[in-house]
């Protein structure tokens, strides 16, 4: 199913992929040339959530005329089916995309995952390792709960459309922004690479603090909020696990090592207090933590012993 033509036939053709895969199923091979499809252009999948979107706003009646209006369409009829049975194949056949099935959508990394995936409204999420994030659309929010974990979001623009995440009795609110939340046990960080953002705790929507662009900052029930301007370059260097790798520059080893733990199962561990302050620096895979380990004993002069299951840097 080619398309190069204008935007009125990427639309057709978007609409005509729902009844094709409603209709023949979501089979391997099918699931392959969809992605093929998708990639050909980035107006094919704006085009393909918009046809999906409109199914979950209008009924089957309402959408006959929209799917069918001229002998130019196929002959086809949607049917819930494609809605509630591509839930998982077709996800991973569009790369990431989110699928709104029901009024809420449950996503989840397992650790040492990092997952991009693409919003219904055109905006972007990366969620980071062993985070879980439940998404709700509907016409009056879009609502991001942050169960666990930590998320980067680049907002799509609608100021009539607020944007708003929730890390516990924490909410950060954006319009046509890019910022981070990483949800901790006694409130979240809060990271702008973007444009600017509201954060307020529950109860204290009077307090609400603007962060922006180049700026961080903690908060937490009951605590005096603070901006830090860490700078953009620090930001990035922070979300470099949004490209699966950890950036150190200066982090004490004890530090670096509770990062590296997140992303893998094979623990590391230092032994020696001394040890566990001394700073390190480097850039390195998120999950190659044998590699830091042996990097970080030549850099401090100690030694590294490797098992199967774990890695300990000694003094």
């Amino acid at each position: 199913m080619k398309d190069v033509g204008p935007a009125e036939q990427i639309e057709e053709a978007a609409y005509a992929w729902i009844a094709k895969l409603d209709r023949e199923g979501a089979g391997a091979e099918l699931e392959a040339e969809l992605q093929a499809w998708l990639s050909q252009d980035p107006r094919h999948r704006g085009a393909f959530l918009r046809a999906q979107a409109m199914w979950q706003k209008l009924d089957r009646a309402s959408l006959a005329p929209v799917l069918r209006p001229a002998e130019a369409r196929p002959n086809f009829v949607v049917t819930r089916r494609l809605l509630f049975a591509g839930g998982g194949a077709l996800a991973a056949a569009c790369a990431g995309v989110v699928w709104h099935f029901a009024d809420e959508k449950v996503l989840e990394t397992s650790v040492g995952e990092v997952r991009r995936v693409s919003l219904s409204d055109g905006s972007t999420l990366v969620l980071n390792t062993d985070s879980r994030v439940a998404i709700s659309m509907n016409r009056d929010v879009r609502r991001i709960r942050l169960a666990n974990g930590e998320a980067w979001f680049q907002v799509a623009k609608n100021p009539r459309w607020p944007f708003i995440v929730d890390a516990g009795r924490v909410h950060v609110r954006a319009v046509g922004t890019a910022f981070s939340v990483r949800r901790l046990d006694n409130g979240a960080d809060v990271s702008v690479t973007e444009g600017v953002v509201e954060a307020w705790v529950s109860g204290a929507d009077g307090t609400k603090v603007r962060i922006d662009a180049g700026q961080s900052a903690f908060i937490a029930e009951g605590r005096p909020v603070k901006p830090s301007p860490v700078g953009e370059t620090e930001i990035a260097r922070r979300l470099a696990w949004r490209s699966g790798e950890i950036d150190l520059n200066g982090e004490t080893l004890a530090e670096a090592v509770a990062e590296f733990n997140r992303y893998n199962q094979r623990r590391v561990t230092v032994v020696g207090a001394k040890l566990q302050s001394r700073r390190v620096y480097g850039l390195f895979r998120t999950n190659d933590p044998e590699g830091f380990a042996k990097a970080a004993a030549v850099a401090l002069g100690t030694t590294v012993e490797v098992t199967p299951r774990d890695i300990s840097i000694g003094e």
